[in-house]
């Protein structure tokens, strides 16, 4: 669906014309109607997170597929930066037996996704603080799209422009939170774990390296997106 459409599908008739306005100032569609479609489920979206992609639901399905083929059955999870709430709301809403703790260092992403999770009838513990300072318990799911675009690195100018800087960037040429996340979280992981991680298109050797580097001789599958560029990751400690 083009922008336009996009509009005359969402907006009233008589908020069409302001919304035309924005989309020639390079406001993104998704922030002008306030809302888009992930997983089939309404989420809203502001300056303050992402406007989530559909390489991320690709992340939502795989996930709930390894879970099921490793028979997870019930899950305590972590999505460690969450922005709008999308994946943990999904993954509420379609994995039958699913306890989600999600967290985000920012106080309005944390806002949006709360709202998201309530319109959407899905139970999260939400935690503001960095990746996952103070979290406590263990999780056999961990889950993150994080900022993995390299400072340096260009990218559209509808995305630089409007699209909160702190979700999207990150040091080590992208790769800073992936180290982050890995290399202490041996702490929070039950003896039966996944790790889901939608990751940058060339990244995933790098990152692969880094699991081996802190766990224990993991099962490391690397996944594609429609694209057929390396988007996901997925490290577990079951064949």
């Amino acid at each position: 669906m083009n922008d336009i459409e996009y509009l005359n599908k969402y907006l009233s008739k008589n908020k069409i014309k302001k919304g035309l306005k924005l989309l020639k100032k390079g406001i993104p569609v998704q922030y002008i109607v306030g809302n888009v479609s992930f997983y089939g489920y309404d989420i809203q979206v502001n300056k303050n997170v992402l406007i989530p992609r559909f390489e991320t639901e690709e992340l939502v399905e795989n996930t709930l597929k390894y879970l099921n083929k490793l028979n997870f059955g019930h899950v305590e999870a972590l999505e460690i930066g969450t922005g709008s709430g999308c994946i943990s709301i999904a993954l509420k809403r379609e994995y039958k037996d699913i306890n989600i703790s999600a967290t985000d260092i920012s106080k309005k992403a944390i806002k949006v996704a709360k709202y998201n999770a309530k319109r959407n009838n899905a139970d999260i513990k939400f935690i503001n603080t960095n990746i996952y300072d103070n979290v406590k318990g263990k999780y056999n799911l961990i889950i993150s799209n994080p900022p993995y675009i390299a400072k340096d690195e260009d990218i559209m100018d509808i995305v630089y422009n409007n699209e909160p800087h702190l979700a999207l960037f990150a040091d080590n040429n992208g790769l800073y939170f992936y180290e982050e996340i890995l290399k202490n979280i041996k702490n929070i992981l039950s003896d039966k774990y996944l790790i889901a991680f939608e990751i940058g298109c060339t990244q995933a050797e790098k990152i692969k390296n880094m699991a081996l580097k802190y766990l224990n001789n993991p099962n490391i599958v690397i996944k594609k997106d429609m694209s057929k560029r390396d988007r996901m990751i997925f490290i577990s400690n079951n064949e």
